[in-house]
């Protein structure tokens, strides 16, 4: 394992809910990068770090409800990780899916998710306003 191999549990749940989902959220921003950049082994990578935070937040969170549904969530993440092929779709589908977890995770998606999907191009609102 790689960046996050040796974060603890007891560290991890020193994290509030709202910073835990945003974090993993942050790695699911960094594949995103890599996705468009049609970087497999770095996306591999990141596909990895979400697995692991996605790990310790069901390891640590008491509410029943939210691992019922990161649970869920992980099996999409696994799903892109082993998948033969890059899936934009099945990526984007999976991160706004994340970031609706908690308010303040919901508030990044107009930041974040790309608006327009073009084939296998895609453009970010807030990178083509800046072109």
């Amino acid at each position: 394992m790689t960046q996050h191999a040796s974060l603890s549990p007891e560290r991890w749940a020193a994290f509030s809910r709202d910073q835990q989902i945003l974090m993993i959220g942050n790695e699911m921003n960094r594949a995103t990068r890599l996705l468009r950049l049609a970087d497999r082994p770095g996306l591999l990578l990141a596909y990895e770090r979400v697995l692991r935070l996605v790990d310790l937040t069901v390891e640590v969170q008491g509410d029943y409800g939210l691992r019922r549904e990161l649970l869920r969530w992980r099996d999409l993440v696994a799903e892109m990780y082993v998948s033969p092929e890059l899936h934009p779709d099945h990526h984007f589908t999976a991160f706004r899916a994340l970031l609706q977890l908690t308010p303040a995770s919901a508030r990044q998606i107009p930041l974040l998710l790309p608006e327009v999907r073009e084939g296998s191009e895609v453009r970010n609102r807030s990178r083509s306003a800046e072109r």
